[in-house]
């Protein structure tokens, strides 16, 4: 094989057509380029069984109103979760295992409410809303009064489109169940923290509870309270082993002391105390820290963190610190078996001032 025929070989058909044309051999093909960047245009609309037969879209229609309306539904499980189970308890479910009964149904039923809303407005776009594809040239991002013009006539072929005014069912379900769903973030306002309704104006003094002495754990007798000493004490009933005995002491706990009568200045103290025997809470009217610091001498006691003083002789008074106002007075009495008792809760709240206490 020569070079020649090798060369020949290896030359393009275009060539090989053209040499072939001009002996005689065939006849040359003239390829025509094409724009491969053609506008290939929209395709012909098909319409759907919903746009030829109204028995279809009113089943479209009651099925999107009927994720609408559970959504509804499970809006409103979502706040009777609050109401049904209480924030402790604890469930098994397979095979997640154990969990906060609050917590899954609180994620159950919001998690609903939102997807059928999802669900119901693509069901509605997919089915009913029209889906006719409309080519539109772009045009300069400007507020002319006639971009204007045709805005609002296209939100009005929209809505029109949409079925919005002739589909009625779909529309109201819609709305009650938008409307509802926010009321889900009102409900969630519940775990900024606990109602105080009146437990802090409340202890657990009440007429007739005895002064149980904290350190013997027995009811207390005037002979048992010596001039110039301190002693802790709380409500009759109260137990250590009550689940909710940190919440009470914290407003119940009182402290006596015995003062000689003629030493005390305050009319009212006088008249609330036994044979000089009075009894005050424990808790400063600061910030609730417990008082436990006395002194014989002055019939002061004092508060150690952060030292404001009070006058147990003369109402106790604010004599030093940031306290804003005395401690409560608790008015006592003795029973016929000889023991003190309470003759009533406190007048005021004990405690730290707070914004509603008036």
């Amino acid at each position: 094989m020569s070079s020649q025929e090798n060369s020949e070989e290896n030359l393009p058909a275009e060539q090989g057509t053209a040499h072939d044309a001009a002996h005689g051999g065939g006849t040359a093909v003239v390829q025509h380029d094409e724009d491969p960047f053609a506008d290939p245009g929209l395709p012909a609309h098909k319409p759907r069984i919903q746009d030829i037969d109204e028995r279809a879209a009113k089943r479209s229609e009651r099925s999107v109103a009927l994720m609408f309306t559970l959504s509804m539904l499970a809006t409103i499980g979502f706040i009777a979760s609050f109401v049904i189970f209480p924030i402790d308890k604890i469930v098994y479910v397979w095979p997640i295992g154990h969990v906060s009964a609050l917590n899954l149904s609180l994620g159950l039923t919001l998690g609903l409410a939102l997807f059928l809303i999802g669900a119901g407005a693509v069901h509605w776009a997919r089915t009913l809303m029209s889906d006719v594809e409309v080519a539109d040239d772009r045009h300069p991002i400007e507020a002319a009064p006639e971009v204007k013009a045709k805005v609002l006539s296209d939100f009005a072929d929209g809505a029109r489109e949409s079925a919005i005014g002739r589909r009625k069912l779909i529309r109201n379900t819609m709305f009650g169940a938008l409307a509802m769903v926010p009321l889900s973030g009102v409900v969630l306002l519940r775990e900024l923290g606990p109602l105080p309704e009146d437990k802090l104006r409340k202890t657990l003094w009440a007429k007739g509870k005895l002064l149980i002495n904290m350190n013997t754990n027995e009811p207390l007798r005037p002979e048992d309270v010596v001039v110039g000493s301190l002693t802790f004490v709380k409500p009759e009933g109260l137990e250590e082993s009550n689940h909710d005995f940190n919440n009470e002491i914290a407003k119940a706990a009182v402290m006596i002391v015995r003062i000689q009568p003629e030493e005390i200045k305050d009319k009212r103290e006088l008249e609330w105390s036994v044979d000089g025997i009075v009894a005050y809470s424990k808790i400063c009217t600061h910030v609730g820290c417990p008082i436990s610091l006395y002194e014989q001498q002055t019939h002061h006691v004092l508060c150690p963190c952060h030292q404001s003083t009070f006058d147990l002789s003369d109402g106790a008074r604010v004599i030093f610190g940031p306290a804003g106002h005395p401690l409560p007075q608790l008015r006592i009495g003795v029973n016929a078996e000889g023991n003190l008792e309470a003759l009533g809760d406190f007048e005021e709240p004990v405690g730290p001032a707070f914004w509603e206490r008036g």
